[in-house]
């Protein structure tokens, strides 16, 4: 499977953001670029359209950054794959000829199982690896 650049900075992103999750705390900007080895510039265009889509909240200033606007439980790979990439839940397999109908019902059911465990893996899961514990600043 071939994900977005854009999709998977986002989720490496909101990763940060969740170990850093406790209402309170604001993330900024270079911080999160360094951590991640990713374009500040690029990684600013992705964190707008996390907000646009209520995943993020901003503050501006001096003090200013990034935190989650909502818990990382709360959040799913589905919410971050339809702010980001929703191209990636396109369905598009032609049911033409003799053959066509068949492959395009087992892609659609493969299509329509993985839009269904998006909904079940939340930011807190892929905020926390295996042996580790989210921890708090």
């Amino acid at each position: 499977m071939r994900i977005s650049q854009k999709l998977e900075y986002a989720c490496r992103a909101l990763s940060q953001l969740a170990k850093r999750h406790d209402k309170k705390s604001i993330t900024r900007l270079d911080e999160l670029a360094q951590r991640e080895a990713v374009s500040a510039n690029f990684l600013v265009q992705i964190l707008n359209d996390l907000r646009r889509a209520g995943l993020v909240d901003s503050k501006r200033g001096k003090e200013g950054g990034y935190h989650l606007a909502k818990e990382p439980s709360a959040i799913t790979l589905k919410e971050i794959v339809d702010a980001i990439d929703p191209a990636l839940l396109v369905f598009s397999v032609s049911s033409e000829g003799d053959s066509g109908p068949g492959v395009a019902q087992a892609w659609k059911s493969l299509a329509e199982d993985f839009q269904k465990n998006l909904h079940f893996i939340t930011l807190e899961q892929l905020a926390t690896t295996q042996g580790d514990s989210m921890f708090y600043i």
